[in-house]
C-alpha cells in the first residue's frame, strides 16, 4: 500500500472503528490502532449575542492542534447529555478530532426557531477562532437544516469548513405536510408513503401549543406534552391529574396526532406559521449555497422522511454538494435501519470515511 493511500484507508478504518462504537458494538483488535487516542472531556461556557453557550468539548489527549468538528444535538430534552450524541463526540475524538457539542436551549425545549440557528452561527464561529480556522458542523434531525440556515449567512458563512445534516428537514411545511397525510413527492414524481411517529407532530403542538388550547390551558397542557415526550410515564400521569377536566380531554386530543380533529388543527397552525417555517427551511437558499455539504438520511425516517434531503441535494449545486446518502442502515438517528445489506453498510463506512477526510483537511 503506498503512503498516497494511507489517509483514505485510515479514514475507513475509522468510519468502521466509530460505526461500531456509536451501535455499541465491540471493536475490532486490528481497528484500535486507529481509535486509541485518549480522550478528555470538558464542560466550558463561552459568551455569545444571545447569552451564555454551554457547552462541552471532548479533546484528543494526546494531539494539540487537532481537527476540529461542532456537532449539533437534535431535539431532545437530553441535550448535549442524550447518549448517542456522547457515544458519537467521544469516537470521533478518540480519532484524533476536537469535538464541541454546543447546547441550543430551544432545541433542547423542543423549540424549532430561530434562536438556535443563532446560537449555531455563534458557535461556529467562536470555535473557529479557537481551532484557528473554519469548522465542520454536523447537525442532527431538525438542527441540521437549521446548520444549512446559519451556514448560507455570509456573516457566519467563513467559519463553517462544511456541513453535514443527518436526517434533517428541507422545507418546514412539507414536513408538516408529511405529519398529516403520510405522504410526501419525492423530486423524481414519485411519493413516499410512511407512516409518520407521533413523535413529528407533538413536537410541532408543543411548541406553538397556543395556537391550538386556550391561554388559561396551556401551562397545564404543555406539562404532560412535555411528560409524553420525555416517554416518562408516572410523571405524564402525576400532570394529568393535576390537570381540570378540560385541560385533560385537551392533553389527550392532543396526543391522538392521527384523529381528523388533531390534523385539522395542525394543518391551520401549519398555514399559521407558514412564514416563520420558511425562516428555518434551508430551501431556497441552498442554490446559491458555497459551503460544502453532506446529506445523510435513514431510508425508512418517519419523523422527517428522506425525501427531504433528495429535495436537497435536487436544488444544491453541483460543486457544493459532496455526498448524498439514503441508506436503510439508518432509521432516524438510530443504526438500527431494517436487515441492510453488505452493500449498504459499506457505503454507509465510506460515506463517513468521506467525513473524517473532510474534518482532517486543512
Amino acid at each position: 500500500m503506498g503512503i498516497a493511500a494511507w489517509p483514505s484507508v485510515r479514514a475507513h478504518l475509522q468510519a468502521i472503528a466509530i460505526l461500531d462504537l456509536v451501535s455499541g458494538q465491540p471493536v475490532p483488535r486490528v481497528l484500535k490502532a486507529v481509535v486509541e487516542e485518549p480522550v478528555e472531556r470538558k464542560d466550558i461556557e463561552f459568551p455569545a449575542a444571545g447569552g451564555v453557550v454551554q457547552a462541552r468539548m471532548y479533546l484528543p489527549a494526546r494531539k494539540a492542534h487537532a481537527p476540529a468538528l461542532m456537532v449539533l444535538h437534535g431535539v431532545h430534552h437530553l441535550g448535549i447529555d442524550e447518549p448517542r450524541l456522547i457515544s458519537f463526540a467521544a469516537a470521533m475524538a478518540s480519532c484524533g478530532l476536537q469535538v464541541l457539542t454546543p447546547e441550543l436551549p430551544d432545541i433542547k425545549d423542543y423549540h424549532i426557531d430561530a434562536g438556535s440557528v443563532r446560537t449555531i452561527e455563534e458557535s461556529a464561529q467562536w470555535f473557529a477562532k479557537r481551532s484557528g480556522g473554519p469548522v465542520g458542523v454536523m447537525g442532527l434531525s431538525f438542527s441540521g437544516g437549521l446548520a444549512l440556515v446559519a451556514a448560507a449567512d455570509p456573516i457566519y458563512q467563513p467559519s463553517f469548513k462544511f456541513v453535514l445534516a443527518v436526517g434533517s428537514q428541507d422545507e418546514m411545511s412539507h414536513v408538516t405536510q408529511y405529519y398529516l397525510t403520510g405522504r410526501e413527492q419525492r423530486p423524481d414524481g414519485t411519493v413516499e408513503v410512511l407512516s409518520p411517529h407521533e413523535y413529528g407532530a407533538l413536537v410541532l403542538e408543543y411548541e406553538h401549543l397556543d395556537d391550538f388550547v386556550q391561554a388559561r390551558d396551556v401551562a397545564a397542557v404543555r406539562t404532560v406534552l412535555r411528560e409524553h415526550l420525555y416517554e416518562n410515564k408516572a410523571a405524564e400521569l402525576a400532570a394529568m391529574n393535576q390537570a381540570t377536566v378540560v385541560q385533560r380531554a385537551e392533553a389527550v386530543a392532543l396526543m391522538d396526532t392521527n384523529s381528523p380533529q388533531t390534523r385539522a388543527r395542525l394543518a391551520a397552525a401549519e398555514r399559521l406559521r407558514r412564514k416563520e417555517m420558511d425562516g428555518l427551511s434551508p430551501h431556497g437558499i441552498l442554490k446559491s449555497m458555497t459551503t460544502p455539504v453532506y446529506l445523510l438520511h435513514g431510508e425508512a425516517d418517519n419523523i422527517i422522511p428522506a425525501a427531504e434531503t433528495l429535495w436537497m441535494a435536487k436544488e444544491l449545486p453541483d460543486t457544493t454538494l459532496h455526498a448524498m446518502l439514503v441508506s436503510p442502515v439508518l432509521s432516524h438517528l438510530d443504526l438500527d435501519g431494517a436487515k441492510p445489506g453488505t452493500w449498504d453498510e459499506l457505503r454507509l463506512v465510506h460515506f463517513f470515511a468521506l467525513i473524517m477526510q473532510a474534518v482532517e483537511q486543512g
